[in-house]
């Protein structure tokens, strides 16, 4: 079974569930679901959530600062719409287990990283020293 998990996850992916719908009805099936697999994609599920939250909550905050940075450009009604569609897209796969596991200051880093040297020629404006933000900040809803 792994060969086909390695080869072609979809079709792997679709087996799998029909073998385990058939154990669940209480049927017998011909073979044994390939539970390593199938554990390694359970927690990934998990893994690949909490990332898509934190790559969500990076770029509005990256959004947030060019704002706070470069506010006289025309830019900014776009970086302010931008910012809150990542903070929607976070909130659409956000759950209440993830908030231990999400450091903002961490995120805050991040952002500031990506952030570029100038816009339209000008550098930034001074950023905010410490992380501005907490989660519920982030997260109003």
């Amino acid at each position: 079974m792994s060969a086909l998990y390695d080869d072609d996850i979809l079709q792997w992916s679709e087996h799998q569930a029909g073998l385990l719908r058939q154990l669940a009805s209480g049927r017998p099936a011909n073979e044994a679901p390939d539970w390593e697999n199938i554990i390694d994609e359970v927690e990934s599920v998990g893994r690949g959530l909490l990332a898509a939250v934190r790559s969500c909550l990076v770029r509005a905050i990256e959004h947030d600062l060019k704002v706070h940075c470069w506010p006289e450009t025309r830019y900014v009604p776009g970086w302010e719409a931008e910012a809150r569609r990542f903070r929607d897209e976070a909130a659409d796969v956000y759950s209440r287990s993830m908030r231990q596991r999400l450091d903002v200051e961490e995120l805050y880093r991040r952002a500031v990283h990506i952030l570029p040297t100038e816009i339209d020629g000008a550098p930034p404006l001074p950023l905010p020293e410490g992380c501005p933000y907490t989660l519920d900040d982030l997260l109003p809803y």
